[in-house]
């Protein structure tokens, strides 16, 4: 087997200071798990509700609201400009009732920054801290959801069951919407939230019209979730459109706020399609949308008149003989309303591309083997534009195709210059940043595998640091902690290169064989080695390394943050390349003295789920044991937007559709299997892990199954620690 000794690998042990003192304190689930009871102890220290208002920074202390200055130093450049009880005062004599708690704050409107915006019971209050009164209270329906707030005209948008609303400033509610057919949906997220979809409802720039969403599902079969919680069970049915089967059709209308009238957008023929990415031109007159063919394999740039809803140009389109997967709008330039940017991964990475707004192509204004992980938005005279990228400082750097390391970078729109304003020294590591409303200043929350958080004020002129807002302690510090390997192994294919870790048990004793458990995940938007604090070691590698355990993850191909031929390696063929490079991650443990090839285990939920159920029928003589989580069984029976972009339809891939049936598998099953499912489960839903228990009964194999009434795709709050303590005692009982 080909292995490289990369410059990545780093045997190291965290918090190893101390040890002596530390041999009485120990870890336990409700410390590593969230939702534990003590959990909160053990995660880095972080400033509660940073944000930027104007050009200062403003967080939560207590009961007090502090703003920061951006550039001067120290106690000097902090001041309290309210609190809790001052907050209090002001809704007292605004006639509404008074709060208990400091409660989440936010800046509505940049351009207004001594209003802050915060909920006071079903009241949402527009609070001017520097006179401390209320400016605006909006009465919050008690069946509202999804609001969406108009800075040019203080209006809210939101939904009241499937129909829309418009609250104005004065608390008059207008009807958008009033579809009582089964099956309407308008305002709400679309397409299973698929192609960066996450909301229904768009406000123009001017506030004088709102673009929304309008989804007909009657066609889709009903789905029954049943809820156990009443006495006598209830069904509540979820329309789940399945591969292969009928989509729900959906449609964009615009509401105008003067008229009260809603205009539909004449999006066409065939129903069945994607439309997604809506935004607004800068003069309000335009929407786009990228309009996406079902077979999700051709993307249209489409701009429509908002008056009359008729098409104004397909401005441009993208192809791929996989699959095409638009997720962000486009992006004008705010001195230039005639161009816009727009992100794509049409040469393998996803990248900026410049166009004029009849659809011709100025220029790639990014490229290279890295990729654009976010836009953070522009300086004020929009000359330049700040990203969040995994492109390397140097392109010697062993980094280059590696997401080990995000940063943040200037780009100048005009000649496509990039300056790095993350700390050149900080080579490993992930920065989260956010740029202040003119774009003269950044907050830039970073970590790495040994820094927590560190939390500094950064000038975007030339990236010099500012100020220092926080630099977290160790959590762990005084504690014995595993030790961390870290570094790349070749994949299946000879030639890439896989960033995988390995936790370790401490104080290993030398010629001892240690059981050993994959963590697998492999599927596509998914990322489990980081460079950020711990490089993706989670609360639960720590306490089975604790326990004598060796814990294993690679990134095999088909994960994320790597470029469209490594990720879409999976297309048709699901469970295939990805589950060839875990088992390499096999071979190369087996390498290692420390590890007990007899006793290997695996353990994964959702796509990881359906890598180790497959892992452990395809691989029965290398996996013992293994604890499959919200399971994919049958890729037939996944949701069509995301199981037909890479397997395409049942109808069109029956071979990859057969191989990838675990239920065909079933008999195959030598080791210990455990599968654990949420009973409500909306995204992968029961029927998976159930029909995969009728196929054992019929082959005569014998899994174990748990499962978990009122829980949804994961297990959250405070039952994880719960549903970890299961997982343990099973690898406990039939690995250790």
């Amino acid at each position: 087997m080909e292995l490289r000794k990369s410059g990545l690998v780093c045997l190291c042990a965290i918090a190893c200071a101390s040890i002596a003192v530390a041999q009485s304190k120990d870890l336990g689930l409700q410390d590593l798990i969230p939702g534990g009871k003590n959990y909160s102890r053990f995660v880095p220290k972080s400033v509660p509700q940073l944000q930027w208002c104007g050009d200062s920074y403003l967080y939560t202390k207590g009961d007090s609201v502090i703003m920061g200055d951006a550039v001067r130093q120290g106690k000097n450049s902090l001041k309290c400009v309210t609190s809790l009880q001052t907050m209090n005062k002001a809704l007292e004599d605004a006639g509404l009732k008074t709060i208990g708690n400091m409660p989440r704050i936010s800046v509505p409107d940049q351009e207004e920054e001594e209003i802050l915006s915060f909920r006071a019971h079903n009241v949402l209050v527009h609070y001017n801290y520097k006179e401390n009164k209320v400016e605006r209270s909006y009465n919050m329906d008690k069946g509202g959801a999804n609001y969406e707030y108009c800075p040019a005209t203080g209006y809210f948008a939101f939904t009241e069951g499937n129909n829309v609303r418009v609250l104005s400033p004065e608390n008059k509610v207008s009807v958008v919407t009033d579809e009582k057919g089964e099956g309407i949906v308008c305002g709400q997220s679309v397409h299973q939230n698929e192609f960066g979809i996450h909301k229904g409802l768009f406000w123009s720039p001017d506030g004088s019209q709102l673009a929304f969403y309008r989804m007909d599902e009657s066609m889709v079969t009903p789905y029954p979730l049943v809820d156990i919680t009443a006495r006598c069970a209830t069904v509540n049915p979820r329309r789940y459109p399945m591969a292969g089967m009928k989509s729900h059709h959906v449609t964009v209308g615009i509401y105008n706020v003067e008229s009260g009238k809603t205009t539909w957008l004449k999006t066409g023929t065939p129903k069945e399609k994607f439309l997604t990415n809506v935004a607004w031109s800068p003069d309000s007159k335009y929407v786009y949308i990228a309009e996406l063919n079902r077979e999700q394999n051709e993307m249209h740039l489409v701009r429509y008149f908002a008056e009359t809803g008729s098409k104004d140009a397909d401005l441009f389109t993208e192809k791929n003989e996989h699959y095409v997967e638009p997720q962000q709008p486009v992006l004008f330039l705010p001195e230039n309303p005639d161009q816009f940017i727009w992100q794509s991964q049409r040469d393998g990475f996803n990248h900026l591309y410049l166009y004029n707004t009849d659809g011709t192509l100025v220029r790639q204004l990014t490229e290279g083997r890295w990729i654009v992980s976010d836009v953070l938005g522009f300086d004020e005279k929009g000359d330049n534009l700040f990203i969040s990228a995994t492109k390397p400082i140097s392109a010697d750097l062993p980094e280059s195709n590696n997401p080990l390391s995000v940063k943040t970078w200037k780009l100048n729109i005009k000649k496509g210059a990039l300056l790095c304003m993350s700390p050149s020294e900080q080579k490993v590591g992930v920065h989260n940043t956010m740029l202040s409303h003119d774009g003269k200043y950044l907050i830039d929350n970073y970590s790495s595998w040994n820094v927590p958080r560190n939390i500094d004020i950064i000038e975007t002129k030339k990236g010099k640091t500012l100020k220092n807002i926080l630099t977290a302690k160790n959590p762990y510090e005084g504690y014995v902690m595993p030790e961390v390997e870290r570094g790349t192994i070749k994949a299946a294919d000879g030639t890439t290169d896989l960033n995988y870790f390995i936790v370790k048990p401490g104080n290993m004793v030398p010629g001892k064989k240690y059981p050993t458990i994959v963590y697998v995940y492999g599927g596509p938007h998914a990322q489990l080695v980081t460079g950020n604090w711990m490089g993706g070691v989670s609360g639960w590698d720590i306490y089975m390394a604790k326990r004598g355990y060796v814990v294993f993850t690679v990134d095999s191909r088909g994960s994320a943050n790597r470029g469209f031929d490594f990720e879409s390696v999976i297309h048709r063929n699901l469970g295939v390349n990805e589950m060839a490079d875990q088992v390499k991650g096999v071979e190369f443990l087996k390498t290692k003295s420390y590890v007990d090839a007899d006793r290997i285990g695996v353990h994964g939920w959702s796509y990881g789920g359906f890598m180790t159920t497959n892992l452990m029928l395809t691989y029965p003589d290398i996996f013992k044991v293994g604890v499959a989580g919200g399971p994919v069984i049958d890729w037939s029976k996944y949701e069509i937007m995301y199981g037909e972009r890479y397997m395409d339809r049942p109808q069109e891939n029956p071979e990859g559709y057969k191989n990838a049936n675990l239920k065909l598998k079933a008999g195959n099953l030598k080791g210990h299997l455990l599968m654990i499912h949420g009973d409500i489960d909306p995204v992968v839903v029961w029927q998976h892990s159930l029909g995969f228990l009728k196929a054992c009964v019929e082959a005569n194999t014998y899994p174990d199954y748990f499962v978990y009434p009122g829980h949804e795709h994961n297990v959250i709050g405070k039952d994880r620690p719960h549903l970890h303590e299961k997982i343990t005692r099973y690898f406990d009982d039939y690995l250790k």
